[in-house]
């Protein structure tokens, strides 16, 4: 429910306050100073636009109450009461985060459907005499051009993707190539999660919405005239989805793949999940569905590695005897168009610091 009330003769969709966005990279190159995004820090938690800040006219604990006022009471006192808070926290804001900046500062609101509230905050910013805009359509407006780019229109970017065992440090090859030249994409980063059964990572995954506005920024920023290396993934990274048009360009895209001993990637497993495999009862717990597809005997030689300590050989167990069948059963379903392999044999810093260099290298030659 939108609260707060514009004064007389002020409406958000009036030419003077309202700026649309033709297009996605429009909206991300938007040129304002700053963007306020004006919902309630629930709405702002979800998804946002990038870099906007959070300077809410109504918390979620009053707009809830405005929302009940207005089903149960009256529209009329729901926005009253919504008026008074409104400006009662945009007066907050002023004097308080926004009160340092000078006179020629450019600011643009939004709210969740460029109403009311961002309407009335815009309007206050003017009179004081600073440029401010509010979105025509608020934050529903981003969130179609978000769509439109990745669920309606194919990407415009040429992909390579980059395979390999499990603990072969493709997420940590990717920041070396990116230092290289070579455009990337981090996925695993962008999901916060390690995409593998024991990837989940402190703080959680962001929502799907806020994933897809890091995916949509991090591509606006790549030149589709090159190409683009992501990590080879399934089309679901935790609980986050890949977007139809990004999923699509993986599924067509070549592949480079990277191999290293076991030893080399048990040793990498043991650092890389180092939180994961630190509690022990935790890691128990997600090992056990394993039961159903590897056996309980397997599972129960896991369990006593994880009672010993014995992290690296629990380590080597987990890449040869569940993720490398998996990826193998995976490889032979997919048939990948393989361009080129790279054989490293350690996955040390100054290993894959060697191994980024042919990587980068050989990328310079590869025609997709």
């Amino acid at each position: 429910m939108q609260s707060g009330f514009p004064p007389p003769g002020a409406r958000a969709t009036s030419a003077g306050m309202a700026r649309s966005f033709p297009s996605l990279s429009d909206f991300l190159s938007h040129g304002f100073d700053t963007v306020i995004d004006v919902r309630s820090p629930a709405e702002f938690a979800e998804d946002h636009v990038p870099g906007a800040i959070n300077l809410p006219v109504l918390d979620n604990e009053e707009r809830a109450r405005v929302g009940t006022i207005y089903k149960q009471q009256s529209p009329f006192l729901a926005r009253k009461l919504g008026a008074a808070l409104v400006f009662r926290n945009a007066a907050a804001h002023i004097e308080g985060p926004l009160a340092h900046h000078e006179g020629g500062w450019r600011p643009l609101v939004y709210c969740w459907r460029g109403g009311q509230r961002s309407g009335s905050f815009a309007w206050m910013l003017q009179q004081i005499g600073w440029r401010a805009e509010a979105v025509e359509g608020g934050y529903r407006s981003y969130r179609r051009l978000v769509t439109g780019a990745l669920y309606e229109m194919p990407l415009p970017h040429r992909l390579i993707q980059l395979g390999g065992y499990t603990g072969t440090a493709k997420t940590a090859l990717l920041p070396r190539l990116a230092a290289r030249g070579v455009q990337m994409v981090d996925l695993e980063g962008l999901a916060r999660h390690r995409g593998s059964l024991l990837g989940d990572m402190p703080g959680g995954q962001p929502s799907q919405k806020a994933f897809e506005t890091g995916l949509a920024q991090a591509l606006s920023r790549l030149d589709p005239a090159r190409p683009v290396l992501v990590e080879a993934e399934s089309s679901k990274i935790g609980q986050i989805l890949l977007p139809p048009s990004l999923w699509e360009a993986m599924k067509q895209a070549p592949w480079i793949e990277v191999s290293a001993p076991l030893a080399a990637r048990a040793a990498y497993l043991d650092a890389a999940y180092d939180d994961i495999l630190s509690d022990g009862e935790r890691l128990r717990d997600m090992l056990s569905p394993l039961r159903y597809h590897r056996g309980h005997a397997l599972v129960d030689r896991w369990e006593e590695l994880i009672a010993s300590g014995a992290r690296l050989e629990l380590c080597r167990s987990l890449a040869a005897d569940h993720y490398d069948p998996a990826y193998e059963k995976s490889m032979a379903a997919m048939t990948p168009d393989v361009l080129r392999r790279f054989e490293t044999p350690t996955l040390d810093d100054s290993g894959l610091d060697r191994l980024a260099d042919r990587i980068a290298e050989a990328l310079q030659t590869i025609e997709i």
